[in-house]
């Protein structure tokens, strides 16, 4: 799944489709209008080693900002807070 708006720069999201975690995060960024690419850890040739790289964990979802930060299993609220830290907030 990838949301695309050319304005914004795009968040990457690691996760699985199984995870109740990854699908609140999603449904987060969906919510704050934040354009975001899917990396499914499962199908995604290389993604869970790189999600791995990014937090030093294998907690899932990994959601990794346009400024190189990036949260583990954040919730709705850590979404939205570095939405507005990012200017991102639609």
């Amino acid at each position: 799944m990838t949301n695309e708006n050319e304005t914004q720069p795009t968040i990457d999201v690691y996760g699985a489709d199984w995870c109740g975690d990854c699908h609140r995060a999603k449904d987060a960024l969906n919510r704050y209008g934040a354009a975001f690419t899917w990396h499914d850890i499962e199908t995604e040739e290389g993604a869970a080693d790189r999600a791995v790289a990014i937090s030093g964990q294998k907690h899932i979802p990994v959601v990794l900002y346009s400024d190189g930060a990036f949260q583990v299993e954040p919730s709705a609220t850590d979404i939205k807070a570095k939405l507005q830290e990012l200017g991102q907030l639609a």
